[in-house]
């Protein structure tokens, strides 16, 4: 039963996340204390108690989400700031729109003390760039606009507010005027020096292999994607073989096993060391070596950092002759990952390769006792490949589906072609390049590993491009995850004939996901845009601007049109949902019109700070919806029920201290949620 152990302590976290206000400190420290008990009740029942242990698997999972949620507690900015930054380059992507992004530490912005300063900021740079070589530890300086993480586009939504308080990322923003050096690179920590090292060799990658097939290896050797576009990554997308880009579980596993089976049957051909020495327990060893090395050079993110943990559970069951591909090692990393950063529960990277994992771990469990082993060695291994395929597939495919709105279609045929290559040349040729990089006899190793990348590149523009590739889906409710995680988790670590019940779970969150309901109008967080749904999908009241809010919205309806063609929609049909007059005013003079629309509208929403209106109607303005975050609108028997994104009274700690408000805030023509 330790299988369900991770699970329950996942449960109490996924309670606290799900929570709509902060416990206070008496409560969760009351839930320590409750944990306390059950665990002494069940060490003095001698730990035969099940139901205990998952209740107190439960109750610490609840308190570790908060405790590391206040723990990791840094400023945020608290309004729109445009001037001086100076700051400390840490890490060098991409943004959304394609531009370089830059994350800065050693913040210092005009006329703020330090207390107040956010810990790290994120600035993109567009306009005229190209006076610095950006590295790492480089101290640069820039006019820039900032303004806090935004949260949710609406309710259930991403919330990037909660992504960036655990990162400490205190601000975003952009900068249109040259960013210039400062103050070069000082020696810095063990940390720099190795985030030095790693952008040092994915630039000698990318100087060597020119073009995308190079930035894709750097990006799988360093993990640094600075130097693929848009357009690569969307058809990576496509085919789904975007997780080839990540650092994750399989690069990892691809990496180690490569380095523990070239250690075990190299140590193999001396017979004296294979006969004397522990020949499996050293290739253990030496890959997971290998395996923090990699760790180091690939950036330490958090999904390379899970897979290590999960790899590195493996290799030391090597070491204690102890059998390294089990769902209880699979349960002990979870459990570990969890508890160093329970928010990860929430990501789709935790998500996606636990259920990957312990799928595969249960299905080729369950074959092992088949008889395919008289099978000829080619078909054994090409029937490994497309099954192991096809299971990964199957058991990501609900949450990649749930939390990036698509469904690739030829995903299948794209990992059959792709992920050999990727196991059998491209990761072998990375190891040997690192390892003759001090002689400068890299070349070969990195000119098969330009082949292979090459090839992947080739898979992934070829079927990204066949007709019906993929197919959008509208987001699911909040239950739908977890009754599927349930009932796969039930078919999984259940044993007997009552694993079966765990289809009804899953039967029952597609059943919700098929009903699921769309709001009838969604209002941004600042009042710019709004959508609404028609016939022909949801229409949008811009053509651009707001694109990011826009965009979510679109995808989450399961719609794939562009922001340019929803906008083309709200031209035929007027925003009038439940037979209401609605008006929505931006731009240039966007508080007189709306005072004037608020005499014959029901409601009005502006991106202007105003007065309350004495007109009847309900003024959404930048003020209020600073309050209520991004709003979702729905239309019931009764009338129209609003929903926001943040509640006033229970804010959250990454959604910030509540905006001063005014009276009335929801008072209007309409009922509020």
């Amino acid at each position: 039963l330790f299988g369900w152990v991770p699970v329950a302590f996942a449960v109490g976290i996924g309670t606290y996340f799900a929570l709509p206000d902060e416990p206070r400190f008496l409560f969760w420290a009351g839930f320590l204390a409750g944990a306390a008990g059950c665990l002494a009740c069940a060490i003095w029942q001698g730990l035969r108690a099940p139901l205990l242990i998952a209740l107190t698997a439960s109750l610490l999972g609840f308190w570790s989400a908060p405790s590391r949620t206040h723990a990791g507690a840094a400023p945020v900015l608290g309004f729109r700031y445009y001037g001086p930054v100076e700051g400390r380059i840490v890490t060098i992507d991409r943004s959304a729109s394609d531009k370089i992004r830059l994350t800065l530490d050693r913040v210092v912005l005009a006329d703020m003390a330090p207390a107040r300063t956010p810990a790290r900021i994120r600035i993109s740079l567009h306009g005229a760039q190209g006076f610095i070589d950006p590295r790492p530890g480089l101290t640069v300086i820039l006019t820039g606009h900032l303004s806090p993480p935004r949260g949710a586009t609406e309710p259930g939504g991403f919330d990037f507010q909660r992504h960036a308080w655990f990162r400490k990322l205190g601000a975003v923003g952009y900068t249109r005027t040259p960013v210039l050096a400062l103050r070069p690179p000082a020696p810095g920590t063990l940390a720099l020096v190795i985030h030095r090292t790693r952008m040092a060799l994915s630039r000698s990658v990318q100087a060597a292999l020119p073009g995308q097939a190079g930035a894709f290896a750097a990006a799988i050797l360093t993990g640094d994607r600075s130097g693929i576009d848009l357009a690569t990554v969307e058809d990576l997308r496509r085919a789904n073989l975007a997780h080839l880009l990540a650092i994750s579980g399989m690069h990892m596993g691809m990496l180690t096993g490569f380095v523990f089976a070239a250690m075990r049957y190299g140590l193999a051909l001396w017979p004296s060391v294979a006969l004397r020495w522990p020949c499996h327990k050293l290739a253990a060893a030496t890959a997971l070596i290998a395996g923090a090395v990699y760790l180091a050079l690939s950036g330490g993110n958090v999904a390379t950092e899970r897979a290590f943990i999960m790899v590195s559970v493996m290799l030391v069951a090597v070491l204690f002759d102890q059998r390294a591909l089990t769902l209880r090692a699979v349960a002990l990393a979870g459990l570990i990952v969890l508890v160093r950063r329970p928010e990860e529960l929430l990501g789709p990277g935790f998500q996606m390769s636990f259920a990957a994992t312990a799928a595969l771990i249960a299905v080729f469990g369950a074959l092992r006792a088949r008889a395919w082993g008289s099978w000829p060695v080619w078909l054994r291994w090409t029937a490994a490949l497309v099954l192991s395929s096809a299971v990964a597939g199957l058991a990501t495919a609900p949450v990649a589906a749930a939390q990036f709105n698509r469904v690739p279609h030829f995903g299948l045929i794209a990992n059959v072609l792709s992920v050999p290559v990727m196991g059998s040349l491209v990761m072998p040729a990375a190891v040997l390049a690192v390892l003759l990089a001090p002689f400068g006899l890299s070349g070969l190793a990195l000119w098969a590993m330009e082949r292979g990348t090459a090839w992947i590149l080739g898979v992934a523009g070829e079927v990204s491009g066949w007709d019906g590739a993929i197919s959008y889906v509208a987001a699911p409710s909040g239950a739908v995850l977890p009754l599927l995680a349930l009932g796969g988790l039930w078919l999984i670590l259940w044993q007997g004939r009552a694993r079966v019940a765990g289809a009804l779970p899953m039967v029952a969150a597609f059943a919700l996901w098929a009903g699921v309901e769309r709001p009838a109008v969604l209002i941004s967080d600042t009042g710019g845009l709004v959508g609404w749904m028609t016939p022909a999908g949801r229409a949008l009241s811009k053509p651009a601007g707001e694109s990011f809010a826009a965009l979510n919205w679109l995808a989450h309806d399961g719609d794939g049109a562009t922001q340019a063609d929803a906008y083309a929609r709200g031209q035929a049909v007027p925003l009038k949902p439940d037979g209401q007059i609605w008006r929505h005013e931006t731009g240039r003079g966007a508080a007189e019109r709306a005072l004037a629309a608020c005499r014959t509208a029901n409601v009005v929403v502006t991106s202007a700070t105003l007065e309350p209106p004495a007109a009847a109607c309900l003024m959404l303005d930048r003020q209020k919806l600073g309050d209520l975050g991004a709003v979702a609108v729905y239309v019931r028997p009764d009338g129209v029920q609003l929903t926001p994104t943040q509640r006033p009274s229970g804010r959250r700690p990454w959604q910030g201290p509540a905006p001063e408000r005014r009276d009335g805030v929801l008072a209007g023509s309409v009922r509020a949620n």
